[in-house]
């Protein structure tokens, strides 16, 4: 199963490209608009949005790259992603209705998921269930001064059915692999998000700030523990059955 996260990602990467050493330091500024056949109102918290970049580490806090109210930052750094999640409000609304969790641990928790070669590799060998990436030679933008090519997602429905979503990226800038942008090289400048019925979100970036990003901007904020990959699992699974139970 191919991973990806957010939200919600053709050719096998060269060992040259994998290893590839971006050195842009900044911060990308995006912009959201409605741009499906259904007009789809844009919160306020959704309608811009930031990533920071630090050579091959990006971080963000912005609700359109976290994809939860539960995660509130993302740091991607190479092929490790680290979600700092915080189940305080959920774990309250389950105690006031007098369910009782197995977990006694912390609320605020880190996430991590370290993407493997072989994951990598999957993320542009054509499917026809989950998601692919097609990397298109000879067509560029200029998005906000820079050069942006262009990939398609083709990502396909529970009916096998190919919903294309075209990205603009730049291969110079973040993560060879940026898995804020399912896996996309460097960073996308502009992307597509199929919200249903007919309903699209668009990111553009609308400026390039260069520098004034430090390493320490990588850093994690506190306050967030790692628990057992085990006990988050079955966590998860408690939260996810007793939520659905509340629901019916």
């Amino acid at each position: 199963m191919k991973k990806v996260f957010l939200t919600a990602a053709l050719a096998v990467l060269s060992m040259s490209a994998l290893f590839a050493q971006n050195n842009f330091r900044g911060t990308i500024v995006y912009s959201a608009t409605s741009t499906g056949e259904t007009p789809l109102q844009i919160p306020a918290e959704y309608a811009t949005a930031e990533v920071k970049l630090f050579d091959n580490k990006a971080t963000t806090s912005s609700t359109l790259f976290t994809n939860s109210p539960m995660v509130n930052s993302v740091l991607v750094d190479g092929n490790n992603q680290t979600n700092c999640m915080d189940l305080s409000m959920i774990m309250m609304f389950l105690q006031q209705n007098e369910v009782e969790l197995d977990y006694n641990g912390p609320s605020k928790i880190l996430v991590k998921h370290t993407y493997t070669q072989q994951d990598i590799d999957s993320l542009t060998i054509p499917v026809t269930e989950g998601f692919y990436i097609e990397y298109v030679n000879g067509e560029t933008r200029t998005i906000c001064g820079v050069e942006a090519k262009k990939a398609i997602f083709h990502v396909f429905d529970e009916e096998g059915e190919d919903h294309p979503m075209t990205v603009w990226y730049n291969e110079t800038m973040g993560p060879a692999n940026n898995f804020l942008f399912n896996g996309i090289h460097g960073v996308a400048l502009e992307f597509t998000r199929d919200m249903g019925e007919g309903r699209q979100l668009t990111l553009t970036a609308t400026e390039i700030k260069k520098g004034k990003v430090k390493e320490v901007d990588m850093y994690l904020p506190s306050g967030y523990e790692e628990i057992p990959n085990e006990t988050l699992e079955a966590l998860f699974k408690q939260i996810a059955e007793e939520m659905e139970y509340l629901n019916e």
